[in-house]
């Protein structure tokens, strides 16, 4: 057999049952991504005889005698295929783990298909964009911006640094490397949701060839550990194990094979024999924590920072100030409703997993997809006893994220087989063990009462909370408290009660997800803010004016916060309330609609504070090389986020050069110095004011030199078009490194950040919707989001992370929703089964900008990856609302959950 892949031969058969994806990857051709599993997502697109394919779904064999065309072979010799270079100028993607699968996908359509793109690109899933920049590279639109003066590439659409590589399938992900010798890991996991390991039978799983060793909680450090990963351990509880020997959720791993194959190590798990003692099992969070319910973590106490754990309370938060139920009895009109949110998954393409070695040196390295390497490396060094410059812990490109890989869900297992083996070892997650291993958003119930007096000034506002962490504890104190913090604390009120529990479950464990638990809480306070609106007659931007914060005001929720270190570093609120109301009310395309569509709009709001509270590290360290260009070394990592971006525009721009003069090295924990990591909005506000520190004490080093040369006054000297002038003098970066040989002491500047004082982000959205009475169908007519973003370092590029933000935040709210039985088990662990929104489900976003600048941020700026996400399922459920008279309090807001509904107010 022989096959002609980009029209090379290659003489190697394919292994029996070896699906196409997988072939092609051993023969090095990276740009053929795994995603799913299934054909769902497309990320493995190749063309076979010019037609775009699923290679997941192709049998290797099949591909005999046909032409096989990858990323890497669409151009032909080198050069950019039309298709690649209309990604490139349009910038269509974010993290790029879908890119090569779409390109290959657009660059097969016809004219015909063009015209509905919605069908053509079905089968092609995007998490990151919202489309509208993969249609604008179809319409041959150009969103970037090529030719910047230097000193001129901040608030400016630069491209990604890595662009070129991503559209030609160049750039390196996790699991993009050959090493010899490599050893794979599979995972045996639990069938019930509460069990304690009575026995584990290896004999005729180490039988099986190719196996070197099965690892089980006998083999594991017994140190408890949270899987969350922040910058605080007090943030988090103690309850987790690498390997334990009870079992919380199905899902939970049992043991791990490591093995010359997948295969072999495939086969090892089916033939492992584990005795279990059945456990009583918890599915509900109410159940969870009523008086006698069967206790999840018995032994832990709140020294393990649990905080009740005989009543299954991971966290609790209680306060009040004020006096609400008076304030309520007293109040011209209220609201009460109970409102509640479901479980969705992140999603992120390139699923959890890495790689593991230990070197010549001794030092264990993990290659991983994870958003926060220097807090890994941390938690790795406790877990294993080992020095921390024994420990490397890096990612090259993530696949996406959505705070989903701020966890540490395989790198200990990676650590510990590498250890124990002395072999590098591989471990992948595949899509099924991505929905029931890791995390999901936190499912919520949110009780909300609220009154307002005849002016429409609010009275009181009260929100309970029952948060449902799962089977542990990640995150679910913090999300809780962020979810009834700025959800009201936007709001001056002089009554405000809060009362939260984060409840353990047998069930898959939540965590960190994009927005940290303001979206489930704001689909119930902005609902009470349009109902307090709706009784007095007043509108729902009016309501909102009335009663926001302003800069003065204090934010407050209780109970109080012992940090005290946010602040108005710019405030846009009013001018984004001001956008949507205007853009709502413009003329626009009237939709023909029969009698039976019901029309509404919706609006709703969110501040978010840009930086977790008690600290967020970011080192970074900007050099001068010889040539006059830059090394600039961060710690945060890429997946999708746009830092790549903007840390060498913050650089560039301080340097007086261009971005190409700045080469950028990020996320390796042997780089050196630390990085809390890329969560929280931190990415570019925290690291991004490192990186302008780094840039500014460099630029000091670089005029003082000069100054030194020229004996003249360093205050007279500045950095212009990559060198330093003063008067009619001039010496270029070349000269000045030039300067640093001779003396033998490079120019180099270092920055840090600690995070503190702390900013707020502002964003509003508003949506007009059509429902159908008659069957429940719902339209998105229009949508528009407003941010304020202070200086918009990026625009292209915020413009992306708005339009991902409300499109991720749109399949949460329409169509995404993780299925638990009564046992415990996701019933829809792939997404042939969990509808993740594709091109024909994304309606165009209008995003606008609030023009601020803040006052604590890098050059103005502060972050705008997350928030977007935050506004959009309480302001379509308001738009919902205004079409039909009926308050729905649960979504996703499907056809049949909102059909009974309108069938009971309607008929047929």
């Amino acid at each position: 057999m022989s096959f002609e892949v980009n029209g090379t031969t290659f003489p190697q058969e394919p292994r029996a049952g070896q699906c196409l994806r997988t072939f092609l990857r051993e023969l090095g051709h990276f740009g053929v991504k795994k995603g799913c599993d299934a054909g769902d997502c497309g990320a493995c697109t190749v063309l076979l005889d010019g037609e775009p394919v699923h290679s997941c779904l192709i049998p290797a064999f099949r591909a005999e005698g046909r032409a096989v065309t990858t990323i890497e072979g669409l151009g032909g010799d080198g050069c950019a295929h039309p298709m690649q270079q209309a990604f490139l100028d349009a910038q269509g993607f974010q993290c790029g783990f879908c890119t090569a699968g779409m390109i290959l996908t657009c660059a097969s359509l016809n004219q015909a298909q063009r015209t509905d793109l919605g069908v053509a690109l079905k089968g092609n899933i995007c998490r990151c964009t919202g489309y509208r920049s993969i249609e604008d590279a179809l319409l041959g639109k150009t969103n970037i911006e090529e030719s910047i003066e230097a000193g001129a590439a901040f608030g400016r659409s630069l491209p990604a640094p890595a662009g070129p590589d991503v559209v030609r399938g160049k750039a390196r992900y996790t699991f993009d490397t050959q090493i010899d010798g490599l050893l794979h890991i599979k995972l045996l996991r639990s069938p019930h949701a509460h069990a304690r390991i009575v026995a584990i039978d290896k004999s005729e799983a180490l039988n099986v060839p190719g196996v070197h060793a099965v690892l089980t909680h006998e083999d594991a450090p017994t140190i408890l550990i949270s899987t969350a990963r922040h910058e605080k351990d007090w943030m988090d509880p103690e309850d987790t194990r690498v390997l334990d020997e009870i079992v919380r959720f199905i899902g939970q791993k049992v043991a791990a094979v490591v093995a010359d194959s997948e295969a072999a190590a495939e086969d090892a798990c089916r033939r492992l024999k584990v005795s279990y003692e059945i456990l009583p099992a918890l599915v509900d969070p109410e159940q969870a924590m009523a008086p006698g319910a069967p206790v999840i973590h018995p032994d832990r106490t709140t020294a393990n920072r649990v905080a009740d754990a005989q009543r299954n309370l991971a966290a609790e938060m209680h306060g009040e100030f004020g006096d609400v139920a008076a304030a309520l009895a007293t109040s011209a009109v209220t609201f009460e409703g109970t409102f509640h949110s479901h479980r969705v998954q992140h999603a992120a393409l390139e699923t959890h997993g890495g790689l593991a070695w230990r070197d010549a040196s001794g030092v264990l390295n993990v290659r991983t997809s994870t958003q926060v390497p220097f807090l890994t490396r941390r938690a790795l060094s406790d877990i294993f006893e080992l020095p921390m410059d024994k420990v490397r812990v890096f990612c090259e490109r993530v696949g996406g994220g959505f705070g989903g890989k701020q966890e540490m869900f395989v790198e200990d297992i990676l650590a510990l087989a590498a250890l124990k083996t002395g072999r590098p070892v591989k471990l992948e997650l595949t899509r099924e063990e991505q929905f029931v291993a890791t995390s999901t958003r936190h499912p919520m119930r949110v009780h909300v009462k609220a009154g307002a007096d005849a002016d429409g000034k609010l009275t009181a506002l009260q929100l309970d909370v029952l948060s449902n962490t799962g089977a542990y504890g990640n995150h679910a104190g913090p999300v809780m408290f962020h979810s009834l913090a700025e959800s009201i604390s936007v709001y001056n009120c002089p009554n405000k009660r809060v009362d939260g529990y984060a409840v353990y479950t047998n069930t898959v464990p939540a965590g960190a997800f994009r927005g940290y638990g303001l979206p489930q809480t704001l689909i119930a306070v902005e609902a009470a803010i349009d109902e307090l609106a709706k009784q007095l007659g007043i509108s729902p931007y009016e309501m909102r004016r009335r009663n926001v914060v302003k800069p003065g005001d204090p934010m407050l929720s209780p109970p109080p916060s012992e940090f005290h270190d946010v602040l108005y570093g710019s405030y846009g609120l009013d001018r984004c309330l001001d956008l949507v109301e205007r853009a709502m009310q413009a003329d626009g395309p009237q939709p023909d609609l029969s009698p039976e569509w019901l029309i509404g709009d919706g609006v709703a709001l969110t501040m978010i504070d840009t930086v977790p509270p008690a600290g967020h590290l970011a080192d970074a360290t900007v050099a001068l090389n010889e040539d006059g260009g830059f090394d600039l070394t961060v710690g945060t990592a890429e997946f999708g986020n746009g830092t790549s971006t903007v840390h060498r525009q913050i650089a560039a721009t301080t340097l007086a050069t261009t971005v190409d003069r700045i080469r950028l090295r990020q996320s390796d924990t042997a780089h050196g110095g630390h990085d809390t990591g890329a969560y929280g909005s931190a990415g570019m506000f925290v690291a991004g004011k490192a990186t302008h520190a780094a840039a500014m004490q460099l630029a000091t080093e670089l005029k003082a030199a000069a100054a030194g040369a020229w004996l003249c006054d360093v205050g007279s000297c500045t950095l212009e078009s990559e060198a330093v002038v003063s008067g009619v003098r001039r010496m270029s970066f070349v000269e000045l490194a030039k300067l640093a040989r001779e003396r033998g002491q490079p120019f180099a500047g270092a920055g840090n950040s600690g995070g503190t004082p702390r900013s707020v982000g502002f964003n509003v959205q508003g949506f007009r919707v059509a429902v159908n009475k008659g069957t429940g169908e719902l339209r998105i007519l229009r949508s528009v989001h407003a941010a304020d973003a202070g200086v918009v370092a990026n625009p292209m590029q915020c413009r992306g992370q708005v339009e991902g933000g409300v499109a991720q935040a749109l399949g949460a709210a329409l169509y995404e929703e993780m299925v638990i039985d009564a046992d415990g088990r996701v019933a829809n662990p792939k997404f042939r089964d969990y509808h993740l929104p594709s091109f024909a489900d994304v309606p165009r976003t209008e995003v606008l900008f609030a023009e601020t600048s803040d006052t604590i941020g890098p050059l103005g700026a502060k972050s705008m990856s997350e928030s977007p996400y935050n506004p959009v399922a309480a302001a379509l459920g308001n738009a919902i609302a205004d079409a039909t008279g009926i308050r729905f309090t649960a979504p996703p807001y499907k056809p049949d959950r909102l059909f009974p509904a309108l069938h009971e107010k309607f008929g047929n």
